[in-house]
């Protein structure tokens, strides 16, 4: 069951939504109830067995200088 990550197109709200089984149904802004939203990417962060590090060195920022 994969959770979509979403932002408002009216108030700017980001919110999740959990798809069960397919359901397609829109998704509606939790705040404002517009449903002129969109899909946006999500980032997650992975920990491997070896080194402990934390989320948020996980996923900073991958830019240059």
């Amino acid at each position: 069951m994969p959770i979509f990550e979403y932002a408002c197109g009216k108030c700017g709200k980001v919110f999740e939504k959990l798809v069960l089984g397919g359901d397609r149904v829109p998704a509606v802004c939790p705040k404002c109830g517009s449903k002129r939203v969109e899909q946006i990417f999500s980032t997650f962060a992975t920990v491997s067995g070896g080194r402990k590090s934390s989320a948020a060195s996980a996923c900073g920022p991958s830019g240059g200088t």
